[in-house]
């Protein structure tokens, strides 16, 4: 079958606009500026001066902060996991039975040594001591009238055998003594603390009948507190009582310093462990017993190490570098790229050690710390005490 005239005319009107929209974008290709020029297709103009990354511009100061290198001893700390203890602990129980008369103190109260933490009816006791005292009068006169003529004996060895016998019959002897007793039942009805601490614990209420022996409360003494830790055998051998020991808790954002009072010299066979014990400071009770720890002891130093910020260490082209600050007063100057090698490094410092493939720092000289991530070398540079706060990006 041919085609009609009709189908003709529309498939070339469809040729025509196709070509046409051709030449447009052709033309608007050749027309339209580049990054190359038409002859021999170099850049126009020069390219803008940015940090890696393109981040920063070099001619702009970027507010960074720097600490300085230090020579110093390095030392290499020991972790473990423990638990805080109170200092002194001690359960409170009642040496005689009765009922609680008074209670002058609530769990967490302060408490000094020798206060009185509860007080039971005395009454009965009392009674007991004045029974006693009339017993002892009672023994006192029989023991006079056994000797009542004994003066006139001569012989002073009769005399001192009558007085013994008389002391046995007259019951004296016997009836101090309970008067004795009586006398510390009675003190116990008072209660005192035995150390200064705070109350916990607390397990009566005023008017509850109490047996000997029945705990009434416990007395804690949280200053220093005392966090127990599980260490290692292959690494018990590097502590020393006290070395410094810093203490986190996940109730406070910031570690406690504290101290190794005690290593225990056994190893416990179950878990290849031995306990040692740190003692931190805790004025306002602010740790408390129960509380989770994780505890750094410091335990092997190396003395005389050229030592950096572990934030001031970065890794460029699988390389370790840092920048240097080099500047003048105001705080102003270049970024000095300086490729370097570690040695030995803690929580928060580096050792920097001589190599023959890289450079070194000297003590003294400010390594950036802070908003140096992006840096080149030779940036220009303002030293900050914030970088955040100063505009910068902390990274």
């Amino acid at each position: 079958m041919k085609p009609s005239r009709r189908t003709l005319a529309i498939t070339i009107g469809a040729l025509l606009l196709v070509l046409g929209a051709s030449a447009g974008i052709y033309a608007r290709i050749r027309s339209a500026p580049g990054d190359e020029g038409e002859a021999g297709g170099e850049p126009k103009g020069p390219l803008p001066k940015t940090s890696a990354g393109g981040s920063f511009s070099t001619d702009v100061a970027i507010p960074v902060e720097g600490r300085p290198a230090v020579k110093d001893a390095l030392v290499l700390a020991v972790n473990a996991a423990g638990q805080a203890e109170a200092w002194k602990k001690t359960v409170v129980v009642a040496q005689v039975a009765g009922r609680i008369a008074q209670l002058p103190v609530r769990e967490s109260d302060g408490v000094g040594a020798g206060q009185l933490l509860a007080a039971l009816d005395p009454a009965e006791y009392g009674l007991a001591v004045e029974e006693a005292q009339a017993a002892v009068r009672d023994a006192e006169a029989k023991y006079r009238e056994i000797l009542l003529f004994d003066e006139r004996i001569a012989d002073a060895e009769v005399r001192r055998e009558r007085e013994l016998v008389a002391r046995s019959k007259s019951g004296l002897e016997t009836a101090r003594v309970r008067l004795r007793k009586a006398q510390l039942e009675l003190q116990r009805t008072r209660i005192g603390s035995p150390f200064g601490g705070r109350v916990a614990t607390l397990k009566v209420v005023p008017g509850q009948w109490v047996r000997a022996g029945d705990e009434l409360m416990t007395i804690v003494n949280l200053d220093p507190i005392r966090v127990e830790v599980q260490v290692l055998e292959s690494e018990v051998g590097f502590l020393t009582p006290g070395r410094a020991a810093k203490v986190s808790f996940a109730a406070f954002p910031e570690p406690f310093t504290g101290k190794v009072q005690t290593i225990n010299p056994v190893v416990d066979g179950g878990t290849r462990t031995a306990r040692a014990t740190v003692l931190v400071p805790n004025p306002g009770g602010r740790i408390l017993p129960g509380m989770y720890a994780r505890v750094a002891l410091d335990a092997r130093r190396f003395e005389d190490r050229i030592l950096v910020p572990r934030s001031a260490i970065l890794e460029r082209d699988r390389r370790t570098m840092l920048f240097v600050f080099d500047g003048q007063e105001g705080g102003r100057g270049l970024a000095k790229w300086r490729y370097v090698t570690t040695g030995m490094q803690n929580d928060s410092l580096v050792e920097i050690v001589p190599s023959e493939d890289t450079e070194t720092v000297q003590p003294g000289e400010t390594v950036l710390t802070e908003g140096h991530y992006t840096l080149i070398h030779d940036a220009r540079v303002r030293l900050v005490d914030d970088v955040r706060g100063s505009g910068g990006r902390p990274q």
